[in-house]
């Protein structure tokens, strides 16, 4: 069964624990950079005293001194997983890995907000680049330096599977449900088809913290993947 994880891109901590609190069986949630600046981390200490798991979603990218740094940092917090970009090559990842002790660090790949031609123009591809072969290069990179778990659309998701091995947790945003709208995601899927790709964990947001009733959302997401 994959794991749920609850995206808190909401304005305010406060905001953020009202909606935790309305999540019955609440396991996962996610918290992300405007978050994060906003509440730092007390915020993460009222999320972990909830007993729920916390996702720290900043996609370190740095030199591997500070990213090492902030690996530690959070660790300390008691974040159970935290993003690192691949794009910051193998040293930038062994030294986060080596640091991060107990954490789990998550390599992402692509943003699922990329089309090829954004992410060609991006990298100098001449505007245009194969969004599946990028993300599978940059998957390998990232096991190869030793993280334990990747973050990749649902598009990719079964090639990345096939890299991540079975010890991997298999990250993937993105996700709407039947009828949701796709917002700015590029490479979104619905629950189900992202776990017969191979996701582990699922990354949901706007669908949940914008419904009107969020608790049955979240529900018929669990249900969908058990």
């Amino acid at each position: 069964m994959a794991e749920v994880i609850v995206a808190l891109d909401l304005p305010t901590g406060r905001a953020a624990l009202q909606l935790v609190d309305r999540l019955p069986g609440l396991r996962w949630v996610k918290v992300g950079p405007v978050l994060f600046v906003r509440e730092g981390p007390a915020l993460i200490g009222e999320l972990k005293a909830r007993g729920v798991r916390v996702f720290l979603d900043l996609k370190w990218h740095d030199i591997p001194n500070t990213v090492a740094e902030a690996a530690r940092h959070a660790a300390a917090l008691q974040v159970d997983l935290a993003t690192v970009h691949a794009l910051g090559g193998r040293a930038m990842l062994e030294a986060a890995v080596a640091a991060a002790g107990a954490l789990r660090l998550a390599a992402v790949t692509v943003l699922t907000s990329h089309t090829a031609e954004s992410y060609g123009e991006a990298v100098g591809r001449d505007g245009d680049a194969e969004v599946l072969s990028e993300v599978v290069r940059l998957a390998r990179l990232a096991v190869g330096s030793g993280v334990g778990a990747l973050v990749t659309s649902p598009h990719e998701a079964a090639a990345v599977a096939e890299v991540a091995g079975p010890d991997r947790w298999l990250v993937v945003p993105g996700i709407r449900p039947e009828g949701s709208e796709a917002h700015d995601q590029k490479r979104a899927a619905t629950p189900r088809e992202a776990v017969a790709a191979g996701a582990t964990h699922l990354v949901v947001g706007r669908p949940v913290t914008g419904a009107e009733r969020p608790a049955e959302v979240y529900q018929e997401i669990c249900e969908a993947v058990s």
